[in-house]
């Protein structure tokens, strides 16, 4: 039967081909007044009964456009659509396989002006600095999401986990309608919202609001997604509930609503769950939610290969509204509970001048975590030429950890020289407000502006600590070395900026010079207080130990004017920037006065950037010079012993450290072809960079301080090729390269030796995805990953040593009411020690069955399948290789019910879609 059914499908793909014309269409885009070239018009053919999109292409510089595919038909519409001129319309007949049209001269539209755009159902169309999609142009399954029709668009890509690349470079903002939607997770509005209620994506690199308003070159590395909503489908509500129940007595629960009014929109998220969700995202519920939220309060991903198990509870409320015609707001508040647990097992060489010890390591760590949070945003629009805007962050946090663990270390040949196990137990609050406000005032006509910044910050800790320690020592003499204490630590970081800057227009908008001037004071409060437990009274005392507590105050206050020279063209743009660094470094110290200091440095900081683009290419280099101060914890003499295996000291001689920065990148895309190439270079080069100073005496009992060194730096490369061949209508295969090599120079102090390691690292990966519609999905990829570590001391020997990792994700579709997915993971480290996991395969699958009118969705999901999941890795650098792995989730089944309501009708509903949801 399966036989039968492969030869059916090549027949008929046969008889498709054979049907096919291939063709090219040619010619040149010139004005009809002037007769000049029209570089970026969109060129693009529509079959003539359906008026579906058969092919596009963008024009050149010198107005040349080719336009190549294959069709069945044999004719077709021609249109061309270019800002301010009209649409010109021609039927094609395809009768030959090369067409040319020759010269087409396009007609200025009566009623366009230089700022008017005229409306065309162009797929694509280019406006200045940003690419806008056409929606209805893109076709895929019914209702798709926004992320199914994003993976449709050319030059965009979307990983599993919901990242967005347009031309290479990351989305790190999806608006809609203009306007923040719950937040910065892109995920919520691209897996939220569905393509039918969307009119227009845009596409454009990522501003400040004050930049934008200004006028300014914005974030070039970055690109900003804005969903423009039909105007018809912007009032209503629409939302999902979802919840689940497994096998050892996992679950999960989740729940979102929201409400559209035109300007007013209001969403409301609840989630929980025991299977590492770091938030509202993982299962079916995936769908409505999006992946890796923004919103983790541990700040990783708990899904393959991450620490502990997590089980969290989660709320969020996300407001905006336009306040009359001049004001605006946006406000998202968060609350989270969570409980972590997780054992550590860690086996590590360390690499000393003359010699190695080994150090054993098993830990276990039970935490709980809850936490609140709100960002509101006001922009006040006072009239066309002044903008205010103000952004108040409130966060409050309360931690307890229960932590245990025992150590032993080991000489190079197996001799026990110490051992320790250290208990504690503590509780941490933190209180944190943060407030922006920006003044940004157009003068004139030419680009001229003034601008005022003000931004403080404010964060206090409250620390308790009941810690129990106790480390014997086997080496020249017996010593058994006790801690039990109660520590409190009071903390206090506030930092309070203000900043101006006035652009002076030289030649209207393309030269201008900006002249500012910025103020910074970062002020921290530190108070340890270390009561010694008393035996005798079972208590702790009631006076301080000072050997083990501190009481300073640490001020980083810099006074920095700055010039900035600015060059900006059609294609081209450049900057120079001088900032002239005045710091003083002050550490008062109320328990030990004579360890205060106050040192005084001059800077000069340099940023220089070039950048080149055009409809199909990008091209950008610069260089940037900065200066950091050391932190306080490197300054302070004050010697802390928490650890007696681990003694550490700052140096209050140690300079702020430079780092000479050189970058570029270029990208390539023919949108035509469906082919993309992206590549990034970025070098370091550290002057006075702080770097730790070792000590080891015989009985392994580290003492670590700080001092400035020259010659180490980086480079680091990323290289990726994309190619997307479309075979037919239905079915598409697109096919990545990508080549990531690395190479780390580092300078290091053991035992009073100097020596330089040098990391080389390269990291092919190969991958490839085949898309047959509404059938089946098949995508593999394929990563190594080679590190070979050398020294420039005979002492240490070389290290060399790999990792293996295939990532296979399959989605079947087998009726528009059943579909399975699966993801499997296979991760080898052959060179881990003995005692590790060397190899795991990790499969997920899902089985989802939707019904009640697709509003339904029964979900099967087996998590780890096999049981095989683990994190065993390896971690080298140039004072160890540790080979280590902690707690894992293991394997479990789970059955899901999943509900969606809308009222915007069949425009607002979301289903699934061509996207991997796979249970984490």
């Amino acid at each position: 039967m399966k036989y039968f059914l492969l030869l059916l499908t090549v027949l008929v793909a046969t008889n498709t081909f054979s049907q096919s014309n291939t063709f090219e269409i040619s010619g040149t885009l010139t004005s009809e007044d002037d007769k000049i070239p029209l570089e970026s018009a969109t060129v693009y053919l529509q079959r003539v009964k359906d008026s579906s999109l058969i092919t596009y292409t963008i024009s050149d510089q010198k107005g040349r456009f080719l336009l190549g595919n294959k069709i069945g038909d044999n004719q077709a519409n021609l249109y061309v659509s270019y800002v301010g001129y009209q649409t010109y319309q021609k039927l094609i007949n395809i009768n030959k396989s090369k067409i040319d049209l020759g010269n087409i001269s396009l007609k200025i539209s009566t009623n366009a002006l230089d700022e008017v755009i005229v409306k065309s159902q162009a797929p694509i169309t280019i406006k200045k600095d940003t690419l806008e999609f056409n929606v209805k142009s893109f076709k895929t399954k019914k209702d798709a999401s926004i992320e199914d029709l994003l993976k449709e668009l050319p030059g965009v890509e979307v990983d599993p986990d919901g990242k967005i690349k347009v031309n290479g470079k990351e989305v790190n903002k999806v608006l809609v309608n203009g306007k923040p939607f719950f937040g910065n997770d892109p995920t919520i509005a691209t897996r939220n919202l569905s393509k039918e209620i969307i009119e227009k994506i845009q596409v454009s690199d990522t501003k400040t609001d004050e930049e934008a308003f200004a006028g300014e070159e914005g974030d070039r590395s970055n690109k900003t997604v804005n969903l423009v909503v039909k105007k018809e489908n912007n009032k209503g509500v629409f939302g999902r509930l979802a919840a689940g129940a497994g096998t050892d007595k996992t679950y999960e629960y989740a729940g979102m609503y929201n409400r559209f009014n035109d300007d007013l929109r209001f969403s409301v998220l609840v989630g929980g769950n025991n299977i590492n969700s770091p938030g509202f995202s993982f299962g079916e519920i995936r769908k409505m939610f999006g992946g890796s939220s923004s919103y983790n309060i541990n700040k990783q991903v708990f899904n393959y290969g991450n620490d502990g198990i997590i089980t969290s509870r989660n709320v969020g409320l996300n407001y905006v509204d336009d306040w009359g015609k001049k004001a605006d707001a946006s406000t998202n508040y968060f609350a989270s509970n969570s409980d972590l647990e997780n054992i550590v097992k860690s086996e590590r060489e360390n690499i000393l001048p003359d010699s190695r010890f080994f150090t054993n390591l098993n830990s276990k760590t039970i935490s709980n975590t809850e936490r609140h949070s709100t960002e509101t945003k006001v922009k006040i629009k006072v009239d066309s030429t002044l903008l205010i805007t103000i952004e108040p962050k409130f966060r409050y946090i309360k931690t307890t950890n229960d932590f245990n663990s025992d150590e032993k270390s080991f000489d190079e040949n197996s001799v026990l020289i110490n051992e320790s196990t250290s208990k504690s137990f503590k509780e941490t609050t933190e209180n944190f407000f943060s407030n922006n406000i920006n003044l940004t005032k157009r003068l004139g006509t030419k680009g001229a502006f003034f601008k005022l910044d003000i931004f403080n910050r404010s964060t206090k800790t409250d620390t308790e600590n009941i810690l129990n320690n106790q480390v014997d020592i086997y080496g020249n003499g017996l010593e058994t070395i006790t801690l039990n204490q109660l520590r409190e630590v009071e903390g206090n970081d506030n930092t309070f900026i203000i900043s101006s800057s006035y652009r002076l227009p030289i030649k209207g908008k393309e030269l201008s010079l900006d002249i500012g001037f910025g103020y910074r004071n970062n002020t921290q409060k530190n108070i340890r207080n270390s009561y010694d437990f008393n035996d005798l009274t079972q208590d702790y005392e009631t006076s301080i130990n000072e050997d083990l507590s501190s009481d300073f105050e640490y001020a980083n206050i810099t006074k920095t004017p700055k010039l900035t020279l600015e060059y900006k063209k059609k294609k081209w743009s450049g900057s120079f920037n001088a900032d002239f660094v005045f710091r003083t470094l002050e550490n008062t110290d109320y328990l030990r006065p004579e360890f205060n200091l106050k040192r005084n440095f001059n800077a000069v900081v340099v940023k220089y950037r070039l950048n080149y683009r055009s409809p199909k290419s990008s091209l950008g280099l610069g260089y940037n010079l900065s200066n950091n101060a050391p932190s306080l914890s490197q300054l302070q003499t004050f010697i802390d012993v928490t650890n007696p295996l681990d003694i550490i000291v700052g140096n209050p001689e140690l300079k702020p450290s430079n780092r000479h920065n050189f970058y570029m990148y270029f990208n390539k895309n023919n949108f035509q072809k469906g082919i993309g190439f992206n590549t990034y270079l970025s070098s370091d080069i550290l002057n006075n960079n702080a770097v730790a100073k070792r000590s080891i005496n015989e009985d392994l009992i580290r003492e670590t301080t700080y001092t400035n060194i020259d010659g180490g730096y980086t480079f680091q490369a990323y290289m990726d090729f994309n190619k997307k061949v479309k075979i037919d209508s239905l079915k598409t295969v697109q096919l990545n390269l990508g080549f990531n090599p690395n190479i780390r120079r580092s300078v290091n102090f053991n035992n009073d030796v100097q020596y330089a390691s040098l990391s080389k690292t390269l990291s092919p990966n190969l991958g490839a995805r085949f898309m047959w519609k509404d059938v089946a999905e098949f995508g593999v990829n394929y990563s190594l990953s080679f590190t070979n570590n050398t020294f420039d001391t005979d002492v240490f020997d070389n290290q060399e040593f790999s990792y293996h990792s295939m990532f296979i994700r399959t989605i079947n579709y087998f009726n528009k009411k059943f579909d399975w997915r699966n993801e499997i993971r296979y991760n080898y480290n052959p060179d881990i020690a003995d005692d590790f996991e060397k190899s795991a395969w990790f499969w997920n699958s899902t089985l989802a069955y939707s019904f009640m009118k697709d509003k339904a969705t029964l979900t099967l999901k087996a998590y780890d399948l096999l049981n095989q999941n683990t994190n065993a890795r390896r971690i080298a650098n140039q004072n160890f290789i540790e080979d280590r792995q902690s707690t894992v989730l293991q394997r479990y089944f789970m059955l899901s019910f999943s509900w969606k309501f809308n009222t915007l009708g069949k425009a607002g509903e979301v289903k699934g879609g061509n996207g991997y949801y796979i249970v984490r």
